[in-house]
């Protein structure tokens, strides 16, 4: 798939190119930048360019090596102001150590120190080179190297180092990133080249839709509301209190006395006047 040889240790696996090719990482547009065609493998009948994922990889490899030999984390910068990068680039600065902006970018972040959000990183990653030319274009005028996911349309003016691949698509986005973030940690030491040594799937950086995010949570709001619900059949199967009830207490079993209490007689044998007095001569 590509003509630089890597040692074995960084070499693509069988499972990486399916990864990127399930991903769609391949596909193109169907214009071409003169500065993207040494990353381009054939066109195909339609009209769409074809990119070699084999030197995708290899950029990718490279993009690693340059990131983790930055001793400070937080002096790099990932960017995507494309709603598809944005939980890439959350989850990128979450695992890296990475400063993260998502979203519009503010211009003066590298070049107004009066402004509040003003940083000074030693290197910059953009998702997209054509919606984040603001940041390329401040990180020229300050000398900060550059690294971009490029399409076949994209221009390299100002990029330092571009990995070719699909920046249209989230899946693309999502696992470009993730490859990335998995290969700095390896080179850093946090986590080792096995299958399995790092258990966060690809699906973790993809981007979500919030109104799926929405209807998910309303089902299991509706889901767990249904289990604590209790049956109204349920609710009419509960025993009774009644005078046959055997299973009762004995105070609510009693059987009513026949006995007929009078209490005009009570009343009529204690006087309660006689009684003041003495309440009034005794001593507390």
């Amino acid at each position: 798939m590509s003509d630089v040889k890597l040692p074995s240790v960084l070499a693509a696996q069988p499972e990486d190119i399916q990864l990127l090719l399930a991903a769609q990482c391949h596909i193109g547009t169907k214009n071409c930048d003169k500065s993207m065609e040494n990353y381009v493998w054939k066109r195909r009948a339609d009209g769409v360019n074809v990119i070699n994922v084999g030197k995708t990889y290899e950029k990718i490899v490279l993009a690693a090596r340059i990131l983790a030999a930055i001793e400070n984390p937080a002096d790099v910068c990932v960017i995507s102001a494309r709603p598809y990068g944005h939980r890439a680039v959350l989850k990128y600065a979450g695992f890296t150590g990475a400063n993260a902006i998502a979203g519009r970018f503010t211009p003066g972040n590298f070049t107004n120190y009066i402004t509040r959000s003003f940083k000074e990183p030693r290197i910059i990653i953009v998702t997209d080179p054509r919606v984040d030319h603001q940041a390329i274009r401040e990180a020229a005028y300050v000398n900060i190297p550059v690294i971009a996911l490029c399409d076949t349309d994209a221009s390299l003016k100002f990029v330092d180092v571009a990995i070719p691949t699909n920046n249209k698509s989230r899946h693309a986005i999502g696992l470009v990133w993730y490859l990335l973030c998995r290969e700095v940690l390896r080179l850093r030491g946090s986590i080792g080249r096995g299958s399995d040594a790092w258990g966060v799937l690809p699906d973790l950086f993809f981007y979500r839709d919030p109104e799926e995010i929405e209807r998910e949570a309303a089902d299991k709001a509706a889901a767990a509301a249904a289990a604590n619900e209790v049956p109204a059949e349920a609710a009419q199967a509960q025993p009774e209190w009644d005078a046959t009830n055997t299973d009762a207490p004995a105070g609510f079993a009693a059987e009513p006395t026949a006995q007929t209490l009078d209490w005009s007689a009570d009343a009529a044998a204690g006087d309660w006047s006689a009684d003041a007095p003495q309440q009034a001569n005794s001593t507390w």
